[in-house]
């Protein structure tokens, strides 16, 4: 496992991850790698954008009936 040092961290943000950690009774470190594994976990903008060009849309609607559509729910 890997070990990070962050540098120039602004005291209120440690403050709030201290009390984060705290209130769900972990150490601050623990708190912080969970954390970091969340982020890492989610997709990327480019890796969304790559998922939904790879989709298969031939059997959606077309640019006609999402206009005629949007037109009909207008007043």
């Amino acid at each position: 496992m890997t070990t990070l040092y962050i540098r120039d961290v602004p005291d209120v943000v440690a403050a709030t991850l201290k009390e984060r950690a705290a209130a769900e009774g972990k150490s601050l470190s623990a708190y912080v790698a969970a954390e970091l594994a969340t982020i890492a976990a989610r997709p990327t903008n480019a890796e969304i954008v790559a998922r939904l060009k790879a989709r298969d849309r031939s059997a959606g609607p077309t640019t006609d009936e999402i206009v005629a559509a949007v037109r009909a729910g207008r007043p």
